[in-house]
């Protein structure tokens, strides 16, 4: 393969277009990763093309909607070539425009016939002959709103009318940030300071996270490829997703239910909590086999396989699986949208609508009638979401208890005393909140 083949701006391009055609962002990326030979530099700038391209289609396709007057005509790999460029340009300050431009050319030349070549060095020159279109030329404020922050004007309007504009506004402008590497430390094997040492050694930068006190941010480095991540001390786990379990209010000896457990962060989380010797166990569910595989490797790595019992099941079949009142805390971390995910996953803006989340409220409002007759009287079921819409949230709870007049809501409490001004039972972290995922929390005991 030529040295245009192997480069991170291609790698980049070709990565593109199989997520615009469905493929996951996440999996592409280390696939490539772990195909190709490559420094720390090289990786990051194929991961910021990747994510950046994506967080920012709808302003660069706005942007070069002017000079290219049919989009349809033209290769995807080539669509994706032109915006992976204005990207550059627009974005990246420390590449000069002139290399941008080059190299942009040289892979439409490797990469295609010589038209195609004449017809990027034409898009490109005439861009920066006449600059690209100001989002003052757009009348519609939300329309201008949208390709300002590649946002959904679906997205926009519901959040607006939920939290109101400046709210609204200031979750919109936090999600084209990079997300931040998070991990959750294991305190069934080590301690924040065990595990901070560990990575300090491995010449990464790290700090403790502002909200979990098991979490550490990475600031510098990769702490996937390091010992004490194949050694379980560790695992990658946004800060938000950390403060679910806790809120359980687990005992070390507690039957616990996670119906909804794959892929396992918050099955090994409520391990650890627990001690086999004193019967501790928690029965992690999955609808599909391969997933329960991977609840049980994650286990094991963690070394908490003696408390996880995986299990194939679908969760709204627990009650005749189990029977009443067998176990003392009960999770259900939802499936949804994952609106809150979108500076981790940035293609979910493009994929979801107002139904999808209207479908999901059913499922999940379903899934929380079905396994609260395995909850003990006085136990606490958690109910979580990585979404920030209140039809997939505040909604199900209300309409779950409209239904159960044997369960109340109880306060969401949390270690560093998150947002103790809160007028609701429940806990909504924003993306714009700590920069961390959109996570929902709701916390119900039986009587």
């Amino acid at each position: 393969m030529s040295e245009v083949g192997n480069s991170p701006r291609w790698l980049a391009v070709s990565a593109l277009a199989k997520i615009k055609d469905g493929a996951y962002s996440n999996l592409q990326l280390n696939q490539l990763i772990n195909q190709h030979h490559m420094d720390r530099r090289d990786i990051n700038l194929l991961t910021n093309m990747v994510y950046g391209v994506i967080q920012h289609r709808l302003t660069l396709e706005y942007w070069l909607a002017p000079f290219v007057r049919h989009p349809n005509q033209i290769d995807p790999w080539v669509h994706e070539l032109l915006l992976s460029a204005v990207y550059q340009w627009q974005y990246l300050d420390k590449i000069p425009k002139r290399a941008v431009f080059n190299e942009t050319i040289e892979i439409a030349k490797v990469k295609g016939h010589p038209g195609i070549r004449r017809f990027v060095t034409g898009v490109l020159h005439q861009m920066d002959r006449t600059g690209l279109p100001a989002f003052e030329a757009i009348t519609d404020p939300d329309e201008r709103l949208s390709v300002t922050y590649s946002m959904p004007i679906w997205l926009i309007n519901e959040l607006r009318d939920q939290l109101g504009a400046d709210k609204m506004q200031a979750i919109i402008a936090s999600l084209n940030q990079p997300a931040k590497q998070s991990l959750r430390v294991n305190t069934a094997l080590a301690t924040v300071e065990d595990v901070t040492t560990a990575l300090t050694n491995d010449d990464l930068t790290v700090e403790p996270s502002e909200i979990s006190p098991l979490g550490l941010v990475v600031t510098d480095g990769q702490a996937i490829n390091t010992e004490a991540m194949q050694y379980g001390m560790f695992t990658v786990q946004d800060e938000s997703a950390q403060l679910v379990v806790p809120t359980m209010q687990l005992n070390p000896g507690d039957q616990v239910l996670d119906a909804c457990a794959a892929p396992g962060g918050k099955t090994t989380q409520i391990a650890a909590e627990l001690d086999a010797d004193q019967g501790g166990q928690v029965t992690a569910l999955d609808i599909h086999a391969p997933k329960v595989r991977l609840i049980g490797q994650n286990a094991a790595r963690m070394h908490v396989a003696d408390r996880v019992n995986a299990t194939e099941l679908d969760a709204r079949k627990a009650a005749s699986e189990f029977g009443d009142e067998r176990f003392d805390k009960v999770l259900v971390d939802a499936p949804c949208s994952g609106l809150g995910l979108i500076r981790r996953k940035p293609e979910i803006r493009y994929e979801k609508s107002l139904q999808d989340s209207l479908n999901l409220q059913r499922v999940q409002l379903s899934i929380l009638s079905a396994v609260a007759p395995t909850l003990k009287k006085g136990g606490i079921m958690t109910y979580s979401t990585c979404t920030i819409l209140q039809q997939e949230n505040q909604q199900v709870i209300q309409a779950f208890l409209a239904e159960h007049s044997d369960f109340e809501a109880v306060p969401v409490t949390t270690a560093r005393e998150l947002k103790t001004d809160r007028d609701t039972d429940s806990l909504s972290i924003y993306p714009d909140d700590y920069l961390s995922d959109g996570f929902f929390i709701a916390c119900l005991r039986k009587k």
